[in-house]
């Protein structure tokens, strides 16, 4: 991996834990929630990891069984095209 591609990681990850936090103190303090369509957007374009630290640190969206889904579909389209592109170079 190449500098560019760990400095994008980290800061896609960092912003997809950030929202999780911001949408957990929204929905604490009753406001306007972040879409979860940004949260997904996050995770596809790498943000998986900090997503899931977000979700579990700040208990957010644990309970909500079609967003779970929706997160582990990502996840595991994710793995598939890593591995693809792996097997492909190989």
């Amino acid at each position: 991996m190449n500098e560019f591609s760990i400095a994008f990681l980290t800061t896609v990850n960092t912003g997809s834990f950030i929202y999780f936090g911001l949408d957990k103190r929204k929905a604490i303090k009753q406001e306007n929630r972040v879409p979860e369509t940004s949260l997904l957007i996050m995770t596809t374009f790498g943000g998986a990891i900090g997503s899931v630290l977000g979700m579990l640190i700040f208990n957010q969206k644990t309970n909500k069984k079609s967003f779970i889904f929706k997160m582990l579909a990502v996840i595991v389209i994710q793995i598939l095209i890593v591995y693809s592109i792996y097997n492909y170079y190989k």
